[in-house]
């Protein structure tokens, strides 16, 4: 993962953390790669506003994915067009089978 940053930076690129999956990273010991992640001073944290939240639930319903914070990852990729890291590529197909997905 830090090889990832190092380039993602050498690029001049952001890698971009929604908010939703800091708390994810503090719920089990399998997301310490993420915790460890969120430590780097280069991270872009994604809020939740209102807006983003009815845009969430709107592809929520489009696509039948019931997980918000999934759906708040893809949509912040899709946004920015960045690569989804994940060591669960097949959530974020079920949102869009077109998503980058770089599997961890």
């Amino acid at each position: 993962m830090q090889a990832r940053l190092d380039e993602t930076a050498r690029r001049g690129g952001t890698v971009c953390v929604p908010i939703g999956a800091i708390a994810q990273a503090w719920r089990s010991a399998r997301q310490v790669r993420l915790a460890r992640l969120l430590k780097s001073r280069d991270i872009d944290i994604a809020i939740m506003t209102p807006n983003i939240a009815r845009s969430v639930g709107l592809l929520c319903a489009r696509t039948g994915h019931n997980d918000v914070i999934d759906v708040h990852v893809a949509l912040c990729a899709l946004q920015r067009r960045h690569a989804v890291v994940t060591s669960d590529p097949n959530d974020m197909a079920r949102i869009d089978p077109a998503l980058p997905v770089i599997r961890v």
